[in-house]
């Protein structure tokens, strides 16, 4: 299997399990009202990664240490984009979802707007074939029928 392809199935599977594991989070603080503690403890988790990833970087000299105006820019920019999506999950949650309704919306939706926001800043050198736009289209209906036919 290819390395990246390896990286990808782990991300599936941290990520698949991250709502419904946020949601027992919140629900171990004892009361309904504690979506932002449980968000405070995902900004521990990702503050301690990057420490342990930057020192393993730093100590093995996997990658060079320079650090350039632009890629720290959108690179911040890119995490706040994915700290305001773990907040929009916390509080879909806090306003009612449940993990088996949130994680199937967001998940199918986001590779979607992933795809639209791709193409834009790498416009492709020729329109995208048919069945691409019927790729995104069954991904939206698949998370309809998962939502409408959902287990009890």
């Amino acid at each position: 299997m290819k390395p990246w392809l390896i990286c990808v199935l782990v991300t599936v599977v941290c990520w698949g399990a991250y709502v419904p594991m946020l949601h027992k989070g919140q629900l171990a603080f004892g009361s309904k009202n504690s979506a932002l503690r449980a968000f405070l403890f995902v900004g521990v988790a990702y503050f301690i990664t990057s420490v342990v990833v930057l020192l393993y970087v730093y100590l093995t000299k996997a990658e060079p240490m320079i650090m350039t105006k632009k890629g720290m820019s959108i690179s911040t920019l890119a995490g706040i984009l994915g700290a305001i999506g773990a907040l929009g999950i916390v509080f879909a949650m806090k306003l009612g979802g449940k993990p088996i309704y949130v994680a199937p919306l967001v998940f199918a939706g986001a590779p979607i707007m992933n795809t639209f926001v791709s193409m834009m800043w790498n416009k492709p050198a020729k329109p995208p074939h048919l069945a691409f736009y019927a790729g995104i289209l069954l991904a939206a209906v698949g998370a309809a029928l998962a939502l409408k036919y959902k287990p009890a």
